[in-house]
Formats: C-alpha cells, structure tokens, sequence
C-alpha cells in the first residue's frame, strides 16, 4: 500500500519543465525526467486507498491498476509494476506525456494527487531501456482479417489489442506517416516523434501491417471479416469572420501538421508564423499547441481568443472533487508567451469579428470585439468593444464537429446530429462487417479514452469474428 506516511514525508512533485526561454530555442520535450529515487519517493504517496477514486470512471478510462503498480514502484520491483502497468495501459509512453491526467484529480489527496502520469511514464521508458519491451507475437492466429481505418489513438489501440488477440491486423492511413493526431495533430515537445515511431516498429514487429499514403475504401468491406472506421472528428469547426481563400488563414491542425512535416523533413515548413503577428482563436489545448509552434517559430506576437470568460481560481460549489476540477490552467504555451511578451496571451470573452486583407488578399488585421450572454443566453458581440489587432496568420483552433464527409459519403454511413458514427444501441456496430471506434464514434474527446475506447471495439470485433464461427 505504498509508504504508510508517504503523503506526508513527500510533497508531490511533477516532472520539472525546462526553462521558458531555453526550450523556446527548439522542439525538444518540455519535461526534465527525474531519477529512479524520486520516483520512488512519489509512488509511495500512493496509499492504496479503500475506495480508489483514480481507477473509478471519475479518473482513469483504462482503469488502470493505479495503487498496484504505485505500491510495486515504491519497493523497487520495476518490472513487475511494468508488467501490472501494461495489463491495462496500451501506449504508456503516449498517455504518460499528453493525458491530462484524470485519475490524479480523483485521487483521494485531492489537489496534491499522486503523480501517476510521471510515474507511468518513468516505467514505460525503463522497459523500453532495459529490454523488458519486446515483441509480443501471438503464437495462435485465428485466419480473420481485419481492417483499421485511422492510425490515431483509437485506432493503434484496437489493431494492438486485435493483433494480439491472433487476427491479422492491416491499419489503413492516408498519411504518410502512421500516427493520426499523435504524430501531426500534438507538437513535438508534448510528444517526440520517435516515441510514435518507436510503437509503430514495435507493431509491425509483432505482425501489424500499416498501409500508408492509403484512402479507405469500401472494397475494404469484402477484402476483410471485420473494418473498424477510427478517422476521428477532423472536420474542423469554422469561423465566420474568415473566409477560407484569405491567405494566412488556416485551421489548427493544419498548421500543426506543416509544422511537424517541417521538423521531420528539416525542409521550411509550408505555412510558418516567422515574424508574423499571430492570432489564436480558442482557448483550448490545441489553441495552447499553436501558441507554443508558433513562437518557436519567432512570431512577432501571439494572441489568444477566448469566447469563455476566464474560469474561477478555486473549484466552484458545484464542481467538487472528484469531479476535475473547472479551474484557471496556465498550459506551457501560456506560460512561454508570459515569459517573452510579459503577459499572459489569452484574451477572454473575445472572439473575431472580422478581417482586413489587402490587394494580394493576404490578412493583415483583425477585429476582435468582447462577446456577452444575450436574453436568450447566447453569446452575442457587445456594441463598442472592437478592437484591432495586428495579424499576419490566423489560427482556428475552435474545435471539431465530427468525421468527415468524405468517409461519410464513401461508406454510405450517416452520422448523428453531433456529427458522430455512435449506434443507436451505444455499440461500436455499424452494420455488415463494419464498426466504428474513438472519436470518430464518441465525438471529440481526450487521448486516453479513445485508447479506452478502441479497446472496447477490439473485443467487440474479436466477439463477432469468433461468433461467426460457432
């Protein structure tokens, strides 16, 4: 049950961030790793607690076994709490950087949680170290096929857990490199690129095929026993002050895609903030990710809009624990932006409401004006709040409103007022041989749960294909 006073010997203590200024130099992961010792001294805050809020659905979607592997950390069993670890936890090395960490929330020590994002992560990079992460290859196919459309999250959770489970696996991926969001869509100091490519040798090493530079089709549907659609919510939500032929706009994502191609390939990224006035619009963690990109790409300045108003300081009545916590973050691209503009960049209850380009239809300026619940409670723009602000390259980072239109139309499928492939019944089945997984399926969601959730289409799969055969 980890050190019996643990949590009042050690103070929690987070993997440290390099410092603002010199990590802005470069791409290079935010975090400073702490050593074997401090590790230890952290999981032993872990108390193993009667009712272990962490792997409740108030914390962790996988369910991990937090107090267990916590407790084998804590004596120095590495391997064996490595080996508890990857019972539940598909991708650590994924989870252990970019998951907001829900089961720390819902720990039972509340604000001062124990550290189990760092500490998973410290275990998957041991195993990765010593060798204790080798090729798991099943020794029983079972002769089905099955198609993963989408490298994301989701869908590298449900071809692993298929592979293992004896079928063989081809994930489909229109990109050139497998990954979906992890290797595109997050920035390079949240989540290196070698670590992405690093699961990926893993699984083709362990008999999973990836099919790159590939559109899915729906040939698929007779080429395989079983197609699960993981293309995630990629249609982005637009903004009507701009209009898509304006030069130097462009949506979040896909500047954070030019970005990543530009580090990989040492080539000039195809779009680029360099001395460039940039606007943000949206508070978001990919609102935070464009604002990091961009000033390590030496913008001339950043600024980000937020149609919210701030949230509080402290936990409101009805946000209790363990629910998480609703409360003013300072993301790291915040906290750069801070550091070399002296403020702050996000600008609250503030949104676009319209551009200025000029004769080559480049933007030049934006107006931003200060937005404010009507009678009706919508957010409407307030009278004599305009403002303009500088801009060279505007950013949309307002969200995403479901699976493109494309695989809608190509599968003949039709998806649900919030734009997603989720069944009636709340099962991944789509019909014939064809189901759905992650965001694509559930909406817009976190890292994390849509692991959780491939897995969950990974066993409905393997129950179908198996129930054919009966």
């Amino acid at each position: 049950m980890g050190k019996a006073t643990g949590f009042m010997e050690y103070a929690r203590a987070e993997n440290p961030y390099r410092d603002e200024r010199a990590r802005l130099l470069d791409f290079d992961d935010l975090h400073t790793a702490q050593p074997a010792e401090a590790r230890r001294c952290q999981a032993s805050r872990c108390m193993n607690c009667g009712v272990p809020f962490c792997q409740s659905d108030f914390g962790c979607p996988l369910h991990n076994l937090i107090p267990e592997w916590n407790d084998l950390l804590y004596q120095g069993q590495e391997k064996a709490a490595l080996e508890r670890l990857l019972m539940t936890a598909p991708f650590p090395e994924f989870t252990g950087r970019v998951c907001p960490a829900l089961c720390e929330k819902a720990c039972n020590l509340a604000d001062e949680g124990v550290t189990n994002r760092d500490n998973e992560l410290y275990l998957i990079e041991k195993g990765f170290e010593t060798g204790w992460i080798r090729p798991r290859v099943p020794a029983l196919r079972t002769g089905k096929r099955v198609a993963v459309v989408g490298s994301g999250p989701a869908g590298l959770a449900a071809a692993d857990l298929l592979n293992r489970m004896g079928h063989a696996v081809d994930v489909v991926e229109k990109a050139d490199r497998p990954g979906g969001l992890l290797m595109y869509g997050i920035p390079n100091m949240k989540l290196p690129k070698e670590v992405v490519e690093r699961r990926v040798r893993l699984m083709e090493a362990e008999g999973v095929s990836f099919l790159l530079n590939t559109e899915a089709d729906p040939a698929l549907l007779t080429a395989y026993d079983a197609v699960v659609l993981c293309g995630g919510t990629r249609k982005p939500r637009g903004l009507s002050a701009a209009r898509a032929d304006v030069k130097g706009v462009h949506f979040a994502v896909e500047y954070l895609t030019e970005a990543t191609k530009s580090l990989l390939s040492g080539k000039a990224p195809a779009v680029t903030a360099y001395q460039k006035h940039v606007v943000v619009v949206g508070g978001g963690d990919t609102g935070n990710d464009c604002v990091g990109t961009a000033l390590r790409q030496q913008c001339a300045s950043v600024t980000q809009l937020e149609m919210l108003p701030a949230a509080p300081t402290l936990r409101a009545p009805g946000n209790p624990w363990p629910q998480w916590p609703r409360t003013l973050r300072v993301d790291y691209g915040q906290a750069e932006a801070a550091a070399l503009q002296g403020a702050d960049p996000r600008v609250y209850e503030t949104t676009a409401q319209a551009i200025a380009v000029d004769e080559k239809n480049e933007i030049v300026s934006l107006t931003a004006v200060r937005v404010a619940k009507d009678a009706e409670g919508r957010l409407s723009p307030v009278p004599g709040t305009e403002r303009t602000l500088p801009c060279g390259l505007l950013l949309i980072a307002a969200g995403f409103i479901g699976c493109e239109d494309a695989t809608l139309s190509r599968f003949s499928l039709r998806a649900d007022a919030r734009g997603r492939l989720l069944p009636a019944d709340g099962s991944h089945y789509l019909g014939g041989n064809l189901f759905s997984a992650g965001d694509m399926r559930t909406g817009q969601s976190l890292v994390v749960r849509a692991l959780a959730d491939g897995h969950a289409a990974a066993k409905e799969i393997d129950s179908y294909l198996r129930g054919k055969d009966a």
